[in-house]
């Protein structure tokens, strides 16, 4: 079984009490030296600022409300993506995932440079004990055994060499999604909590969000006996301690989905009186300025003087000069595609979406597990919801503008509003460039050879600037670009050929009609089997079936890649009747080994036999 099956399966099994250390005696160990702070990272899966001291009057947090009193808390923090495996690949590395394809995707093996190394490798180095207690799932080739001093669920910083300062993390399974699935009543009535206004108001949405005011509520009470560890050693004076997410969520249309309900994490950063000259502001202040989780890794490393590698791409917290933006992203979830690319200042959100033509509401079978998610879904097809709420079930704009200060829901898409028409240029331009400069591998088809840092950076790879200029023009979805789509399917490089056909398969009704010819030529000889994939889909759409299933069927059936599998069943996914000559490969994929096509599979197979319905059980580890 994998480290990831084995951390998610963990989640569901044991919550937070397998992953927390036994209470402390006091520790023997010297403080640290003068010249250097302890650091310990307290972090919470899966969740919103739910904290008195963000402004949420309902939520119980009293020990994170103390530790926001006596240090200093960024009001607009961002994960670099919203969910954890992306995330964490930059918490660990201070580089985002999209540098290092395919760790843009959630659970994949991003390809990393020979000189790029681990904070905790680099801080071992400078002579710190560190410690993780105990989730990793960092989306790369790093070796837990390897990379700290120990990792494990009894992993603890009390266990370091007489003098050495510390770098350990302790990360709480409280609040990670998977506790919502069989949320019971609780502390918190559901009359009391606020049901966002893009969604349904039904009794098991209200029920999940106030079970999770009261797992927020027994995550607190475990960051406190942490906070009670250092206490009672005698190192709190010597600690500096950072509190936060690793990504946004849990409830629907947060994690996973690049909005601020996905996006936004609690921090806040407490310096002890001895490293206050250390902060960057004032005990009990709040800092507006965006921050993002790639900013951390050389936060970490300034604190500890340990040098900040300049290859990292985020900047320190404590720096006097910062961007005033975060940026954020996504690709495929688990088993579904959907390419995002957003933009955060302090008061706007920008989101540029790469996949228009697919629904915000994929089907994703451990998310689904989530009653909230059903009830949504269920009102949908029952045709009960309101025109905001059904947004979630339609296809998507190519770009999206929020005024966070006026819309918090972000249900105002103020992208076409010529009143914003400057935020709208300055935060595509900033993202344009933010793009360019991390060299964004998620414009590379899953299992591609060009994906990762240093493939992807050889001469004449990866023509990144032409490839945005494409993508702009395929989510553009303008009929009169079609002819420049079907020149450029004849692209030499796999990446341009690959947007090509995908503009093509954006385009509404019939405008595509004319590439027939050259799309069939796409899928009888491209080298690349995602252009194929995609021409196969394409043409399909467009009313010629026979030959796109049949080897979307063999794909499916039989590529060795099991992602590029994944993409051939998401094709015939979305062709509707047209996939039932598939259906025998298809229930094949049902019962495969891999966890994502074994979903995928499940769910088309209900789908096309007409037994789906929003509570199907259909997630299988």
């Amino acid at each position: 079984m994998s480290q990831f099956e084995l951390s998610r399966r963990h989640a569901l099994a044991t919550g937070a009490g397998g992953l927390l250390a036994a209470a402390l005696p006091a520790s023997t160990a010297a403080a640290s030296p003068g010249g250097r702070p302890n650091i310990l990272w307290l972090i919470s899966e899966d969740n919103n600022p739910f904290v008195g001291a963000y402004g949420d009057k309902l939520a119980r947090a009293p020990a994170i409300d103390g530790l926001a009193r006596e240090g200093v808390r960024y009001e607009n923090a961002f994960s670099s993506a919203p969910v954890c495996a992306p995330s964490r690949f930059a918490l660990l590395t201070g580089v985002n995932a999209e540098s290092c394809g395919p760790a843009e995707h959630m659970r994949a093996l991003g390809k990393v440079p020979s000189f790029l190394r681990s904070v905790p490798e680099q801080l071992r180095d400078a002579g710190y004990y560190c410690t993780n207690n105990s989730k990793t799932d960092y989306n790369g080739p790093f070796d837990p055994a390897r990379i700290w001093n120990a990792s494990s669920a009894t992993a603890h910083w009390r266990d370091r060499p007489q003098g050495a300062p510390f770098f350990s993390v302790f990360t709480f399974m409280t609040t990670h999604e998977s506790q919502v699935f069989t949320a019971g009543p609780g502390r918190t009535d559901p009359r009391d909590v606020r049901v966002p206004s893009y969604l349904p108001d039904t009794p098991a949405i209200r029920a999940d969000r106030a079970r999770y005011y009261d797992l927020m509520e027994k995550v607190d009470g475990e960051i406190a006996a942490k906070l009670a560890e250092l206490d009672a050693a005698g190192v709190a004076d010597d600690t500096i301690v950072f509190y936060f997410s690793d990504n946004g969520g849990v409830l629907p249309r947060s994690k996973r989905y690049c909005y601020d309900s996905g996006l936004h994490t609690p921090l806040v950063v407490r310096y002890p009186r001895k490293w206050a000259h250390l902060a960057p502001a004032r005990p009990g202040s709040a800092v507006a300025s965006p921050v993002a989780s790639v900013d951390l890794p050389p936060t970490v490393l300034s604190l500890a003087k340990a040098g900040v590698p300049r290859h990292l791409q985020g900047t320190s917290l404590t720096a006097r000069r910062r961007a005033p933006y975060a940026f954020g992203m996504r690709n495929r979830m688990d088993e579904r595609y959907d390419m995002v690319r957003t933009v955060r200042d302090e008061r706007f959100r920008y989101i540029r979406n790469y996949s228009p033509h697919r629904i915000l509401g994929q089907h994703q079978a451990f998310a689904w597990q989530q009653k909230g998610y059903q009830d949504w879904e269920q009102a949908h097809i029952d045709g009960k919801l309101s025109a905001l709420q059904e947004r979630f079930w339609r296809e998507k704009p190519a770009e999206e503008l929020y005024d966070l200060r006026n819309d918090p829901d972000e249900v105002r898409n103020l992208a076409d509003d010529p009143r914003h028409r400057h935020h709208l240029r300055r935060l595509s331009r900033a993202l344009d460039e933010h793009i360019v400069e991390v060299n964004d591998n998620g414009f590379i088809p899953e299992g591609s050879p060009l994906e990762g840092y240093d493939a992807s950076r050889a001469p004449g790879a990866y023509p990144i600037r032409r490839v945005l200029r494409l993508a702009a023009t395929a989510i553009r979805r303008d009929a009169r670009d079609v002819g420049q789509l079907i020149r450029a399917l004849d692209d030499r490089n796999e990446v341009i050929r690959y947007w090509a056909a995908s503009g093509l398969l954006m385009q509404h009704g019939n405008a595509a009609r004319p590439a027939v010819r050259a799309l069939t030529r796409r899928l009888d000889t491209d080298p690349s089997p995602q252009v194929r994939v995609v021409a196969a889909e394409t043409l399909a759409r467009l009313g010629h079936t026979s030959r796109p299933i049949a080897y979307l069927t063999e794909t499916l059936d039989g590529h060795a890649d099991p992602r590029v599998r994944l993409q051939a069943i998401n094709a015939l996914t979305y062709l509707g009747d047209a996939a039932r000559p598939a259906l025998p490969a298809i229930e094949r994929a049902a019962e495969s080994k891999d966890e994502y096509l074994r979903n995928a599979g499940r769910y088309l197979r209900l789908v096309l036999t007409g037994a789906y319905v929003p509570s199907s059980p259909i997630f299988s580890w």
